[in-house]
């Protein structure tokens, strides 16, 4: 069934990541002296994130997407891997379905060690399936997911990856887990369309 989900994506692409963006940002505070988004992609997350912020610095390893990215004056791009850059701090840090592509308990363990005191983490994530709410929602998305696709899919092009995309491996209870330990007090919930959130604050 969702190999049929993913053809039906194909053919009226719209980007499920996207659709949380708005999401994030009534999360965040409307002036941002400095934030990182990790797994920027194509920066879609970055434009909005450089309507608030003095300074955003967007990472991710694939080189091609990142040329796809907006080139502004607030904006600076890094390709690599994330959790290797230099040491720095950041009042806001977000992460949009990079998250399962880095071994989880280094990566929060570095995004706590790079948020500024009363600094924001907002991560949407992807998680491995395993309960039965995990499977009703599963198949809730799946409706829904068609609808929109439906009816909004073509007037909403996405940039397609070049880097090879992983599955994610981690379940929502392994999520909470690595959580607890190194961000104590994270709200964490599950999403529609395979994905959950985690917001922290410093």
């Amino acid at each position: 069934m969702l190999d049929r989900v993913h053809r039906f994506n194909q053919a009226r692409p719209w980007s499920h990541n996207n659709h949380y963006h708005r999401w994030i940002l009534r999360r965040l505070p409307t002036s941002i002296e400095s934030a990182l988004d990790v797994g920027c992609g194509s920066g879609d997350l970055v434009r909005l994130l450089a309507t608030r912020a003095r300074s955003v610095v967007g990472v991710d390893r694939d080189a091609t997407i990142i040329g796809h990215a907006p080139r502004l004056p607030n904006v600076r791009y890094v390709t690599g891997d994330a959790l290797a850059m230099p040491d720095a701090r950041y009042q806001v840090i977000t992460s949009v379905a990079a998250l399962h592509h880095l071994p989880l308990d280094q990566a929060l363990a570095t995004f706590r060690r790079r948020l500024t005191p009363g600094g924001t983490l907002i991560v949407i994530g992807l998680y491995a399936p395993a309960t039965i709410t995990d499977r009703l929602l599963e198949a809730l998305a799946i409706p829904t997911n068609m609808l929109i696709s439906a009816a909004h899919g073509k007037s909403s092009p996405t940039v397609a990856m070049s880097a090879p995309v992983r599955a994610p491996a981690t379940t929502m209870a392994e999520i909470r887990e690595q959580a607890q330990r190194h961000l104590p007090g994270a709200r964490i919930r599950r999403h529609l369309f395979w994905r959950y959130s985690l917001v922290f604050r410093a």
